[in-house]
């Protein structure tokens, strides 16, 4: 773990409890192992005799928690344990389909809102009792009704107000759809972390024949939204960047959006280089696929996909029958979100494990240090990157 000696001089803004929704179970349990394993070594000496260390270093850290249905479908969550006093951070995973309950003899499988919900259910059964309480919510709730036009909703807004007025101090997020959404509760603390030093961790250990120049990389934005994220991207590994944008056919709804005509690529000439694609959301899969295969029509030499989110609202076909034509090399995707199990089988998958980092988010937030060592990942991109230019051997987290 990174600038141990600000920890070491550092105490606990409370006793750390984590509760990991049903939607986050497996992330919760990685997440705290690394936590367990990362207070084996720090304040040993005043773990047995300063009160203020009370609980500082357990074997678990995870809260006896359910979230429990009647047969109606109503739901209720029981914490079986107290929380008094302690520092809590909530894990809630809003995507993960895989998750259902029984309601009047059917079966039914969770949506986003009803994980929403169940985690509002948690925090009410905190009655306040909780020192702090802090949601991880990797994929923002509503994240993509970020802004209003016209006669419709402004969810997400609304549900950090909600959240907030429910007594949340701290929302910790991952490649919010738009941050700017943080401004409709602007006196909470709203941390939204990027994963691009985890795509090049997993991209230069897959590959050992990346050459990352000008000559033989670009990174690309399959639309605009994601032109930011790109740029930066490009910058800190040293090579050029390009963009697609896409042509819609705004007099068509479908699946409630406008469906795509065509992408426009702008940029400089992509042939015999490898191809980066970078993106927050992987839902259907069509855009970053069309994108994938206007690349290798131009020429690309090796066309590798990295998407935040890996939603494959589609299922894996479209991916596979793309793989098999050769339009892309490798897809790289985190575990922020649920993932299909299948999606582990295939030969063009690799996962980027997000639960050491969450891991060390939690510990200095605990701690109340300074988060801007683990805000700059330009500093880590470039270690990361002269390692392996070097080709020395260094750490995966």
């Amino acid at each position: 773990m990174p600038n141990l000696q600000e920890l070491e001089n550092a105490m606990p803004a409370a006793p750390l409890k984590l509760i990991a929704l049903p939607s986050a179970k497996a992330m919760g349990k990685r997440i705290n192992d690394y936590l367990v394993e990362f207070r084996k070594t720090i304040h040993n000496d005043k773990v047995k005799t300063d009160p203020a260390f009370q609980g500082y270093s357990e074997l678990n850290y995870l809260v006896d928690a359910d979230t429990l249905r009647f047969g109606s479908g109503e739901g209720k969550a029981m914490l079986r344990e107290s929380i008094r006093g302690k520092d809590l951070f909530i894990l809630v995973d809003v995507c993960n389909h895989s998750i259902t309950y029984t309601m009047n003899g059917y079966t039914n499988h969770m949506s986003p809102d009803d994980h929403y919900q169940d985690l509002k259910r948690i925090i009410g059964a905190c009655n306040g009792k909780a020192h702090r309480i802090n949601v991880i919510m990797p994929f923002l709730y509503e994240s993509r009704q970020h802004k209003r036009s016209g006669r419709e909703s402004l969810d997400c807004a609304f549900a950090l107000r909600e959240l907030r007025d429910m007594g949340i101090k701290n929302f910790i997020t991952f490649d919010a759809h738009d941050p700017r959404v943080q401004n409709s509760i602007p006196l909470n603390g709203f941390d939204n972390f990027t994963t691009p030093h985890e795509f090049i961790k997993v991209l230069l250990h897959s590959e050992d024949d990346l050459i990352v120049d000008k000559e033989h990389l670009t990174v690309i934005s399959p639309d605009e939204g994601a032109l930011d994220r790109a740029i930066y991207f490009a910058s800190v590994l040293g090579v050029d960047t390009g963009m697609f944008y896409k042509r819609r056919d705004y007099s068509t709804i479908i699946n409630g959006r406008n469906p795509i005509v065509a992408h426009e690529f702008l940029g400089d000439n992509i042939d015999s280089k490898d191809v980066i694609i970078i993106d927050d959301i992987i839902s259907s899969g069509q855009s970053i696929l069309d994108t994938a295969e206007q690349l290798k029509k131009m020429n690309a030499r090796r066309v590798f996909l990295c998407g935040t989110f890996g939603l494959f609202t589609d299922g894996l076909k479209a991916f596979d029958e793309a793989f098999e034509k050769g339009c892309f090399d490798r897809l790289i995707t985190t575990n922020l979100t649920y993932l299909p199990p299948e999606l582990y089988t295939r030969p063009y998958f690799a996962e980027a494990d997000m639960s050491k980092f969450i891991a060390s988010l939690i510990d200095f937030m605990n701690h109340d240090v300074s988060m801007n060592n683990i805000l700059d990942t330009t500093e880590k991109m470039q270690g990361i990157l002269q390692a392996y230019n070097n080709r020395v051997d260094f750490e995966f987290h």
